[in-house]
């Protein structure tokens, strides 16, 4: 059956950072949350949430706009997609998303002055029409359970159900020391650090190096239950700002040099997207986010010797995301899932993915990213929009996500309605 959306409606609300956040040599000041509505002719209406990341997305147009003009564009490729939505029929929602993105990317490149526009940019802007679509699938289809949500052919790469998630807190190039080790006092013991810090490139691993001693320093005697080792993992993320293998290879030789070098659990897009090296032979796991854009970027990476995959279904949508899943699960390369600074539903769209993803190797559980309690000036409020904020599934304890009979009988909750965001649109 063909699903035809007669009324779109779009918003965005703009949620103030509790202090600069930096990467990818930027820094962002605050973050747009984008708010997409769609309506068929039977009535049935949803609306679906996306938090946008210019800088993440696409650097070059963070750098050639100001905050909000680059914040601007990718509304409008939100509002752009919506218009389309009204003329494509479809049975599902990678349907409809593989018939927009054509036009919808020739027009991005268009509206930013940017013939090279990064396809993630595109995906980002999806996000909010993407789940939008996909709870109108599940309203047309009778669906109130995100395992039947899933069209058959991608659920082998979904078919974990665990019981406990390590919740991955952010380490930004401007969090100080002090709350990283509070932080693992509290019992997180998965750390994502972002490197790749502003600068030339001797500038850059300069300041790297100077910031990974200063934490293993800190917090590199922990212990966790949680590792083969019994040592906190380190998860470093560049975003593409080492140039080189060559380069690279120097701050592995420092950090081996500290004796933090077995910590290592990842390292993610240490490289731009347009280095081609294979980096098997590194000794670690590298790990492609940005750069797998889609499901045959994917597969390039995998070819490349990347080790892990960051699925984003809440930064490159839910439809693309299963069918990076697809591809991973089928040459047995891990995944686990990564945030956007996203906000507190938008963390449980995510957990949904990352609750039925295989163990992450050398752990006995999955991997969920979430960082918005670190950076989101007004996150309780934010919390207090979800429909089921008061359910332990939703907290971190001790570093961990605990995951039970009710957060799977609800799917996280992505199917209740939330009376802030209703109450943003006209009924």
């Amino acid at each position: 059956m063909k699903i035809k959306i007669q009324r779109v409606d779009s918003n965005f609300e703009r949620e103030a950072l509790i202090r600069p956040f930096g990467f990818k040599g930027g820094y962002m000041s605050e973050i747009w949350q984008a708010i997409a509505l769609l309506e068929t002719g039977n009535e049935n209406r949803q609306i679906g949430l996306g938090t946008q990341g210019i800088l993440w997305s696409d650097a070059a147009v963070f750098a050639a706009h100001s905050e909000t003009g680059g914040n601007a564009l990718m509304y409008m490729l939100t509002e752009r997609a919506l218009q389309m939505a009204k003329s494509i029929p479809f049975e599902n929602p990678i349907e409809l998303l593989d018939a927009i993105i054509p036009e919808l990317y020739a027009y991005g490149k268009t509206i930013s002055n940017n013939p090279n526009l990064r396809q993630t940019f595109i995906l980002n802007s999806l996000v909010a029409v993407d789940n939008a679509a996909w709870l109108i699938y599940a309203q047309e289809n009778g669906i109130k359970d995100f395992d039947v949500m899933i069209p058959p052919a991608y659920r082998p790469a979904l078919s974990h159900r665990h019981t406990q998630l390590a919740s991955i807190p952010l380490m930004a190039y401007a969090i100080p020391i002090d709350e990283i080790k509070a932080a693992v006092e509290d019992g997180y013991f998965f750390m994502k650090i972002k490197i790749g810090q502003p600068g030339d490139q001797q500038q850059m691993l300069e300041k790297d190096m100077a910031r990974i001693a200063e934490i293993h320093q800190a917090i590199g005697h922990f212990e966790t239950a949680h590792t083969q080792n019994h040592k906190i993992p380190y998860y470093f993320d560049a975003n593409g700002r080492y140039e080189s293998k060559a380069q690279l290879q120097k701050l592995l030789d420092f950090i081996e040099k500290i004796g933090a070098f077995d910590q290592i659990a990842i390292i993610e897009e240490p490289f731009p997207e347009d280095y081609e090296a294979d980096v098997s032979d590194l000794g670690v796991r590298i790990a492609a986010d940005e750069s797998a854009h889609t499901d045959d970027d994917a597969r390039i990476r995998i070819e490349m010797g990347y080790g892990a995959i960051a699925l984003k279904p809440i930064a490159k949508t839910m439809s693309m995301s299963l069918k990076i899943a697809d591809v991973a699960h089928k040459n047995s390369v891990p995944c686990f899932c990564a945030d956007l600074t996203v906000t507190p539903i938008l963390v449980d769209w995510n957990k949904n993915v990352a609750a039925r993803l295989a163990p992450f190797p050398n752990l006995n559980l999955g991997l969920l990213e979430t960082n918005g309690h670190q950076n989101y000036k007004r996150w309780q409020e934010l919390v207090s929009f979800h429909p089921c904020s008061q359910a332990q599934w939703t907290q971190t304890q001790k570093g961990l996500f605990h995951l039970d009979d009710d957060f799977y009988a609800k799917s996280g909750g992505i199917f209740m309605k939330s009376g802030h965001y209703q109450a943003l649109f006209k009924a």
